[in-house]
């Protein structure tokens, strides 16, 4: 039979209240009761069953983070800026991955349901703005690098439009004109807003929108590739490209030297989200940079004042991105 809080009090000849006042480390316990009390606690290996005391108080000092994969750089940048925040502030941050299925996002979710943890962070989510926004309504819910159209939910991201304005915009400053597009088919907010940064940027340099230089599939590696072999067989080709994630840039990148051709030379490549890999690879990528620390760091932040609110929070907060030009653009 297992120890209870009840046998220790009474083996130690105080009140219940005494020991649960102990083992939250309270003042108002003297001295000589505590003693007894830790000597008792010792004695009969007793265990406090902190989980549920947490769950009784709706506090756990635990932060869910799902994310979409645990093969991504990215994600775990984001996620060593969220534990470093988290540690600071006497939080755990713990990290599950839903592969992009609402299935397994779903089940991992009953973490919060159930009062195991006291938030969630989502790095990309299956659910729809309706039922993120339900949720919400009785839940501590954040969305970090991936927003939802419509959700009311606080998120933290880049401001992906303007981060793919600029990234395009640098091209053209570096002479390009025939500037092919690697997206995908996606009803990500982000992939959207990516399309839409490359599509303004060429109206406002005054460069004609050309659809057989918008190559749009999905974000596996191999479609990078296969986008790159399309636009080497037009008869125009482009001489610069910018995708919407490293990883299809850099699978464009292989398929062109594969191909003989000189990437930073003969045609420039430009990727978005700055991996790890961008800098081992020859040529070096070059890149749009998310401040992975910042977006980490700034998520738990704010889902934490959340919790200790009665109004939550549901802004939208972007920070800051950086181009950063490589070797494949020439640089």
């Amino acid at each position: 039979m297992s120890i209870t809080i009840k046998d220790v009090a009474k083996e130690a000849g105080v009140s219940v209240a005494t020991v649960s006042r102990v083992l939250n480390g309270s003042c108002n316990v003297s001295d000589e009761s505590t003693k007894k009390v830790n000597e008792t606690i010792a004695r009969l290996n007793y265990s406090p069953n902190f989980l549920g005391r947490n769950l009784r108080k709706c506090e756990t000092n635990v932060i869910l983070v799902i994310m979409p994969t645990s093969e991504h750089s990215l994600y775990s940048k984001i996620v060593m800026g969220m534990q470093d925040y988290a540690g600071q502030v006497g939080y755990d941050i713990i990290t599950a991955v839903s592969y992009s299925t609402s299935t397994a996002e779903t089940r991992q979710m009953n973490m919060l349901f159930n009062r195991t943890v006291d938030g969630v962070i989502l790095l990309g989510t299956q659910y729809d703005a309706a039922s993120l926004n339900k949720l919400a309504e009785n839940y501590n819910v954040a969305l970090c690098c991936e927003g939802v159209k419509g959700a009311n939910v606080l998120t933290v991201a880049v401001d992906d439009e303007q981060a793919a304005f600029d990234a395009v915009a640098a091209l053209i400053k570096k002479g390009h004109k025939r500037i092919g597009f690697i997206g995908t088919n996606s009803s990500a907010i982000s992939s959207t807003a990516r399309e839409n940064g490359y599509i303004r940027a060429l109206k406002e340099y005054g460069i004609a929108i050309k659809n057989e230089y918008i190559y749009k599939e999905s974000y596996d590696y191999d479609c990078g590739g296969r986008a790159f072999e399309y636009f080497n067989a037009l008869a125009e080709k482009p001489t610069a490209i910018f995708a919407v994630s490293d990883l299809l840039a850099i699978s464009a990148m292989h398929k062109a030297i594969d191909m003989g051709i000189d990437v930073g030379k003969d045609v420039a490549i430009m990727g978005f989200d700055n991996i790890s890999m961008c800098e081992w690879i020859i040529p070096t990528l070059s890149t749009v940079e998310q401040p992975c620390s910042k977006m980490g760091e700034l998520v738990v932040a704010k889902l934490i004042e959340n919790m200790n609110k009665t109004t939550k929070d549901n802004h939208y907060y972007t920070v800051d991105h950086r181009i950063i030009l490589r070797e494949s653009t020439g640089d």
